[in-house]
């Protein structure tokens, strides 16, 4: 018996195809050919996703419908889809991961218009409540994405980009949760929703 993700591992690590830089190539060649992704830039869990979906399809001769609760290899592929195709999820992906789901056909879901929220505002602008929302949500989709749905630590702080800003704008992500979690009765149906899409039991 070998221990195949186990020596795959090792090979990914510094040096792990061997000092020589000329048999290195070659392993890396030899490697490629067998999947190009072997040593892929993004993290390896959703690379792993990723080819339980591209074995589906390749199963079903096409994109199935798959709604949350299937599991493959104790993954829940239905879930992790449906993360795939948020507007800021699928922002964040690399072009190459973009690529990858767009060959069987995946594709991001429109961005929603804005929540109305409690508060006056002028028409077709978004409330300061509104807009606080909004950054939130993103910030827990990007630590579901990261994190799954493990509990965010109160003292937590998410970075996100957010347009117009040439750097990463943090959101106390924890405070937030909480904050919005006490307010829960003020929310809206759609934003109730949303945080349901992430997992959050108390919507």
């Amino acid at each position: 018996m070998v221990s195949v993700g186990q020596h795959m591992a090792n090979l990914r690590w510094k040096d792990g195809l061997g000092k020589d830089s000329k048999r290195a190539e070659q392993r890396a060649a030899q490697l490629t050919a067998i999947d190009p992704d072997w040593n892929c830039e993004w993290p390896l869990d959703w690379q792993r996703r990723y080819r339980a979906l591209a074995n589906l399809v390749e199963a079903d001769g096409g994109l199935p419908e798959i709604p949350p609760g299937v599991l493959m290899d104790g993954d829940d592929m239905g879930k992790w889809l449906r993360q795939q195709k948020q507007p800021a999820t699928w922002a964040r992906l690399l072009p190459e991961q973009q690529e990858q789901l767009s060959t069987p056909g995946v594709k991001p879901l429109e961005a929603p218009s804005p929540a109305p929220a409690p508060g006056v505002r002028r028409k077709g602008v978004p409330s300061k409540a509104q807009h606080a929302f909004q950054q939130g949500l993103t910030a827990l989709t990007q630590w579901v994405e990261r994190k799954g749905e493990r509990p965010v630590p109160r003292g937590h702080a998410e970075e996100i980009a957010v347009d117009d800003e040439t750097e990463p704008v943090p959101v106390k992500l924890g405070v937030w949760v909480s904050n919005t979690k006490s307010r829960r009765d003020k929310l809206d149906q759609e934003q109730l929703d949303a945080l349901r899409e992430l997992g959050v039991e108390w919507a």
